[in-house]
This record gives structure tokens, C-alpha cells and sequence, in this order.
């Protein structure tokens, strides 16, 4: 059966649901005899009115198929539909009355009237009827998609009636955080507390939950959905009908609030007007282009029209990126950008490129810097971090780089953890080359966390709010350095510019910043409130997690406290003791046998040695 009626088509049916109208009409005309109390029997009068029969159901028809009647599916025969039928039942009875008069014998006025009822109520209850048995064709032919209802007000009950003739959907039941509203039964469905739900899902079937409550803010929904996931449902949320008709934005047009409003100062704007020079004109090398330092790099470069832009990184994706945004750019100006894919660990490749392309001024920021990534796998941070600025600073120097700028972090500072301890690695290795180049200018800018970056707190944050919380914090006390990334490569530009080799540049970067406040700011940007004991009814919690392997409470800018002014007022040079040759060519040798033969512990406790800090932890279980 269910092949039969998928295979007529739309014109098809209608002449069915035609063809039953028609039907219908006699058996209502025998019907309106049988009832009426009539002085002629009903079987002379049915005799009577054959010969005038036909006319009235063509007249019917054309009325019926005129007014669209037989085109309405019966998951679409709703109040407008029953409508068109009480017009075709009164157009029934007008012509049958009139045709009697002119033709048949004479019937009471009300005769006609109970006719054209009888036909009106036969229509209906046999649309009626038909849509429950071909609904029970389905239903037995294909799989039903039971779902539950979150939310049983206005929304979800016009939701529940809509879903009714739905031909695979099919809604079980309510859930309703509304205490007055549980146990209530609504359009056929009972409202169920969402203790209830894991329940439902075992004995209904259930495998979808319907959120049904636009009203409710966003991270309640959010937090409703994880836990509905948890029980492996699918969750769809549906919109309210202001955001459907457009007079309310729907979340997903939201945009994050910018990282700079949370700087807590104002940002500062370096023009670049004076150190533009070092690079106008020149060959300019950006080690890791596609990173969110390296890429700024790129684009505040690209304004200082160096004759070509050389963009070096390792991740295609990332490549691919900023060298589609530079394109047009550089096209403009005349500047030749070029695309390489490839390690700075590789010193074939490093060579060939600063040889062919003549690179005048390298800027490095390729490094691998999230602190847990390293933390787990400290061989390829150490190899990368401390290699890669090795490779890529020797050969600098072999092929007459005027300069060389290395990218460092706080985190170099007394470090604590892997990736901090590479770093200061690679300002020993950098400082060493300094000590003893004659031609090339090696030097190295030291700062903090910049807010927006890949992997920073800021997007980590409203990515949290997003999912509807907890927003994680490491500990209330803990307190970082932020600079955005435009003045902080602004700031780098300009201390490289400046430089004359051997300088160890920090940047001013305000007073530290705690976590706890910045994880307040983002919840509240978005419009949220925080959940706490002060208010219980927030719409999103902080939970303390605990400081990660290797992190500190607060970073330190540099090792001692003796800095230098420079001319600019917002970058120092600090005065920090540096190793000998001998030393730098034992820990490299040292720590290329810990690579060479995958000892992590090795290298953790070779970091130790010779890195000055509060202590690297040796034993590991991870393995590069």
C-alpha cells in the first residue's frame, strides 16, 4: 500500500480526492431523505431527483476544482481548507435546490440546508479519516523519529501541533523546567520534569530533544544541550519568530567582542614612520608568516614596501592564508611576495632560500609556544624552538643578513616549563652569534601574552561563554602581561630598527592583568552574568582548575632588574649575562644527542642544568 500511494502523483491524487466528493454527494442527497420527515417516501424522491443529479454534481465539481479544493493535501487540510469545503457543500445545496425547483418535485427550504450539512460533515470527517489511515501507512513504512520537546510554552505547543502531521517526526512529550506546568497534559502531550528525560529516552525511544525556548539565554540553552549530549541525543535548538521574521539578530550574527576592549589601557599606536627605513627596500624574511605574530609581521611590513616579502612557514593551511590576503596588495605596490613551505629546521632549504631570494633583515617568529603542547612533547619543542633559531640565525650570518630579529616570550624568563626554557635557549644561542658577528646585527625583543592570538585566553574564553560555560581559570591569582598584536609588532619594528646587536629589547607592557578579572569582562561583554555565591542565578560559573604543568602564578620580563631607556619610551634593553661560546656549543651538542635518541628525560634535565629558572621537571612520561 505504501508503494501505491508513493507512486501516484500530486494530479492523481487529486482526482482521487475529486472522485470522492462526487461519491459522496448521492449518499449525502439518501442520507437527507432518510432523515427528513418528508410525505414522500425516500426512495420516490431519490426516483424523483436522479434526472437532475448529474447537473448538480458537474456544477459541484467545476465549484470544487475552481476553488482548489481537491489540490489540498490532507497534512494541509487545516482551517482555510474546511473553509473552501463549507463553500462547496452550500454551492451543492444551492444547485440542487434550484435544479429541484425548475425540474423535480418541490422540497422544503430546509431540506437543501440539511443537505448541504450532511455533505459539508461527510467531506470533512472523510478527510479526516484518510489522513489517519495513510498516516498509519507511513508510520508502519518508515522509521519514526520520536522526539521530546523541551519547553512547553507558547513556542513548543505550536511546535507539537505542527510536528503532528509531520510524516516522520513524531513528538512524545513535554520537559519543562516550570514546576506549574509538569504533569500538565498540552495539545495530547504530557509535560515531564527534566529529571524525567533519561527515562523517556529508554522507554519512548526518544533519540532527538527540540529546545522550544527562544526566550532563554543563550548559555542556559547551551547548558541544557551539553547535558542532553551527554545522554547521546541530538539537539536542535529552535529560533523565536522575531528572529524569523528578522527583528531580532539571531545569535549566530553575534560577533565577539574584540580583544583590545580588554586590555584594560589604552593600546598603544606606534607610528612606524622612522624605523619604515630598516625595511623599505630590502628583502624582508618572516619566519612562521602564518602565525598571528608572524602574519601581522607581514602586513605592517608589507607597509614599509620592502621589494620582496619572503613568507616562511611550515603549515600549508597557514601559508595558504596570508599569502591569499597579501596578494593584492603586494601586486599594487609592486612587492614580490613569495611562498615557501618549509621547516626552519632544515638547513638545506634554510640556505637556499636566504641565497636565492638575498634576504637583507630576517624577522623569526617561528616557534612552537603553546606551553602544554610542549610540555608533552618537549623533543619537538626543543628541536624547533632552539634549532630552528639556530639553523636559520647561522646561516643568516653566513649569507650577510644585515639583521636578524628573534620573537621571544616572557615565558624565557626563569622558566618553569619546556617551552619557556627553548626559548631562553634560543636568546643564549642568539646572543653567542652576536657576541662574535662582525656583519649581521642579531638581536631579540622579549614580551608577554597578546591578546587574539592563536590558542590565547580571549578566544578560549568566548568559545567557553559560547558552549554556555564553566570558563576556566587556573588559579584567582594568577596574573599575565597583554599587548595586542599590533603594538606589540609595532613595538617589534621599531626595536629592530634600532638595534646594533646583542640587545635583548622588553616591551612596556603595563601592569600584569588577572585572569579572574579578564574571564569576568568576556562573560559580561557577551551580556552574561557570572554565576557565583553572590549571584546563584548567573548565567554562566567560573570553576578554578588547578595551574597546568610548568605554569606560574605571574611572569617575569626579564632577569634582572637593571634596564636600559632607549628612544622610545616604551621599549627598555635589559642587561642579562650571557654564556660562552664553549657553553652554547656544549648544551646544543648535548641536547642534539637527547634528540637523536628520543630521551625526553634527557632533555628535560639538560634544560635544567643549563637554563637558569625555578626549576624544570625532569621526570616525564612524555615523549616527542
Amino acid at each position: 500500500m505504501f508503494r501505491l500511494l508513493s507512486s501516484l502523483t500530486r494530479a492523481q491524487k487529486s482526482y482521487i480526492f475529486l472522485g470522492i466528493d462526487l461519491l459522496l454527494l448521492p449518499l449525502a442527497l439518501v442520507f437527507t431523505f432518510a432523515v427528513q420527515n418528508l410525505p414522500t417516501p425516500a426512495a420516490d424522491l431519490l426516483a424523483a431527483s436522479l434526472p437532475v443529479l448529474p447537473y448538480v454534481m458537474v456544477f459541484s465539481a467545476l465549484f470544487a476544482l475552481w476553488l482548489g479544493l481537491p489540490h489540498v493535501q490532507l497534512n494541509a487540510y487545516e482551517r482555510h481548507a474546511v473553509g473552501m469545503t463549507a463553500l462547496v457543500a452550500l454551492f451543492a445545496g444551492g444547485v440542487g435546490a434550484a435544479a429541484m425547483l425548475l425540474f423535480g418535485p418541490a422540497l422544503p427550504l430546509g431540506t437543501y440546508v440539511v443537505f448541504a450539512l450532511v455533505y459539508f460533515i461527510a467531506m470533512v470527517a472523510v478527510r479526516a479519516v484518510l489522513f489517519q489511515i495513510v498516516m498509519s501507512i507511513y508510520r508502519r513504512a518508515q522509521p519514526r523519529n520520536r522526539v521530546l520537546i523541551y519547553g512547553a510554552g507558547a513556542t513548543g505547543t505550536q511546535l507539537a501541533q505542527a510536528l503532528r502531521s509531520h510524516d516522520w517526526i513524531d513528538p512524545v512529550a513535554f520537559v519543562d523546567d516550570n514546576k506549574s506546568l509538569q504533569g500538565v497534559t498540552l495539545v495530547g502531550l504530557q509535560v515531564y520534569a527534566p529529571s524525567h528525560i533519561e527515562e523517556l529516552v529508554k522507554t519512548r525511544q526518544i533519540t532527538r530533544v527540540l529546545l522550544a525556548m527562544p526566550s532563554q539565554s543563550m548559555p542556559k540553552q547551551a547548558q541544557i544541550t551539553q547535558r542532553l549530549q551527554a545522554l547521546k541525543l541530538d539537539v536542535q535548538a529552535l529560533p523565536s519568530f522575531a528572529q524569523l521574521i528578522g527583528t531580532e539578530a539571531l545569535v549566530e550574527k553575534l560577533t565577539p567582542v574584540a580583544p583590545k576592549n580588554f586590555l584594560g589601557r589604552r593600546a598603544h599606536d606606534v607610528p612606524l614612520a622612522a624605523a619604515a627605513d630598516a625595511y623599505r627596500d630590502k628583502v624582508v624574511l618572516v619566519s612562521g608568516a602564518g602565525g598571528s605574530i608572524g602574519s601581522e609581521l607581514c602586513r605592517q611590513v608589507m607597509a614599509c614596501r620592502p621589494t620582496k616579502l619572503v613568507l616562511y612557514e611550515l603549515s600549508e593551511l597557514a601559508l595558504y592564508t596570508i599569502h591569499q590576503e597579501l596578494c593584492a596588495q603586494a601586486k599594487a605596490h609592486g612587492i614580490a611576495l613569495v611562498p615557501v613551505l618549509g621547516s626552519v629546521t632544515d638547513p638545506r632549504q634554510v640556505r637556499e632560500v636566504l641565497s636565492r631570494h638575498q634576504v637583507r633583515v630576517v624577522l623569526h617568529a617561528a616557534a612552537y609556544k603553546h606551553v602544554p603542547l610542549v610540555e608533552e612533547n618537549p623533543l619537538a619543542g626543543l628541536a624547533n624552538n632552539v634549532f630552528g633559531t639556530r639553523t636559520l640565525a647561522r646561516a643568516a650570518g653566513d649569507f650577510g643578513v644585515d639583521r636578524f630579529i628573534l620573537i621571544s616570550s616572557d615565558k624565557a624568563v626563569r622558566p618553569t616549563n619546556v617551552m619557556g626554557a627553548s626559548k631562553r635557549m634560543a636568546e643564549l644561542v642568539l646572543q653567542d652569534l652576536a657576541s662574535r658577528s662582525s656583519h649581521t646585527v642579531y638581536s631579540m625583543v622579549r614580551f608577554g601574552n597578546v591578546l587574539g592570538s592563536s590558542g590565547s585566553v580571549i578566544p578560549l574564553f568566548q568559545e567557553q561563554v559560547a558552549r554556555g560555560g564553566p570558563v576556566t581559570v587556573t588559579d584567582p591569582d594568577v596574573r599575565r602581561f597583554f599587548m595586542t598584536i599590533q603594538e606589540a609588532v609595532q613595538l617589534v619594528l621599531t626595536a629592530s630598527a634600532d638595534a646594533k646587536g646583542g640587545e635583548v629589547f622588553v616591551l612596556d607592557m603595563g601592569k600584569p592583568v588577572p585572569i579572574i578579572q579578564l574571564a569576568r569582562q568576556v562573560i559580561e561583554s557577551g551580556g552574561y552574568t557570572v554565576r557565583d555565591e553572590a549571584n546563584p542565578e548567573g548565567d554562566i560559573p567560573i570553576e578554578i582548575i588547578g595551574l597546568r604543568p610548568g605554569e606560574k602564578m605571574e611572569e617575569e620580563l626579564t632577569l634582572t632588574d637593571e634596564l636600559m631607556l632607549t628612544r622610545h619610551p616604551k621599549i627598555f634593553c635589559a642587561h642579562e649575562a650571557v654564556i660562552s661560546e664553549i657553553e652554547v656549543a656544549a648544551f646544543v651538542r648535548a641536547l642534539r644527542q637527547a634528540v637523536a635518541s628520543n630521551d625526553a628525560e634527557a632533555a628535560r634535565a639538560l634544560v635544567a642544568h643549563w637554563v637558569e629558572g625555578d626549576g624544570i621537571k625532569v621526570a616525564t612520561h612524555a615523549t616527542s
